[in-house]
């Protein structure tokens, strides 16, 4: 019997990666980093054969030419490797992932998105980088839209995890397959709407959305210019209470927010916690444990790393 053995939500930054000599909060940064190997150790210890990575894509592997909300990668899969990830092919189970594909799609539920030449980045890049690092498992990646209006309804990405629960649970064999859900907490970007760009930063970021397809290197040195000359906007109460909610098995309740409010009150950063109710709802919204929260201004993100185990071991 092919089960789901452990779920995981963990913030991502390139930061981490560029820039952590120069981060300020290095005990808050290096806290972080180690709830995040404690999690590897956590996944490690639950024997996956297989990971279904849940994450966002940042206009490395999509752009605005073609923005499904959902997306598997269901054949090759290739990571962008910007700053300092990891670059190039990524084991997939294929046969995995096409079983998801096609059992949500002939069940009426999802009409996903596929992809046979999946191209990934951080969103899921970073998540092998430090959660599968020295592990032999093979992955099946799903982006999620979370920064291309309009955005899949939270609703919406709670009734696919619980659809991808369903579609795994099916799988002939004994599979043991681990959930992660890469992104968040709060943060604000300085990315615009792409529908209204305000001024020439805005403008440029759009126009990279929109023609990176073939050269987004050539983009990227001024991107990360305009990251880094952003400011923090962080909300710690929010990131509390949303990991309040997957230590009581309750993130479902966040499907309250509209995108609008969600923005509002956590940054349009804090859209990418699509990828921890996705995470969530796939384990049954059984009751979490967090690891670690940790405020880094300089990553701009509130950080968090929690984990759910559908067995109630929920101990470190």
């Amino acid at each position: 019997m092919t089960e789901i053995v452990l779920g995981v939500g963990a913030s991502h930054s390139t930061l981490m990666n560029t820039h952590w000599e120069e981060t300020v909060h290095k005990d808050e940064a290096g806290r972080f980093r180690d709830a995040l190997y404690a999690a590897r150790d956590r996944i490690a210890a639950a024997r996956p054969d297989t990971v279904v990575i849940v994450g966002s894509n940042h206009f490395r592997g999509f752009w605005l030419d073609l923005i499904p909300s959902f997306t598997i990668g269901v054949g090759e899969c290739v990571a962008s490797g910007e700053s300092g990830t990891p670059k190039g092919p990524q084991p997939v189970d294929e046969e995995l992932a096409r079983h998801v594909a096609d059992t949500l799609v002939d069940g009426g539920g999802f009409d996903v998105a596929f992809s046979a030449r999946l191209q990934i980045d951080h969103g899921q890049s970073h998540a092998i980088q430090y959660l599968l690092a020295g592990l032999d498992v093979e992955i099946v990646p799903i982006v999620v839209n979370v920064f291309a209006p309009p955005l899949p309804a939270l609703a919406r990405c709670d009734a696919l995890g619980r659809a991808i629960r369903e579609a795994v649970e099916a799988f002939p064999g004994d599979r043991r397959v681990a959930v992660i859900g890469s992104g968040g907490l709060s943060h604000r970007l300085p990315w615009p709407d792409w529908r209204s760009p305000d001024g020439e930063d805005e403008e440029f970021m759009v126009r990279a959305w929109l023609d990176g397809r073939n050269n987004w290197q050539d983009y990227d040195a001024r991107r990360r210019q305009i990251i880094r000359a952003a400011r923090a906007a962080i909300n710690p109460e929010f990131d509390d209470e949303l990991l309040t909610m997957v230590e009581k098995g309750e993130l479902h309740r966040i499907t309250t927010y509209t995108t609008e409010r969600l923005e509002e009150v956590a940054g349009n950063g804090a859209q990418e916690v699509r990828t921890w109710l996705v995470m969530a709802a796939a384990l049954g919204h059984a009751p979490g444990r967090r690891l670690a929260y940790e405020v880094i201004p300089e990553w701009l993100t509130g950080m968090g790393v929690a984990v759910i185990d559908p067995h109630g071991k929920v101990s470190s």
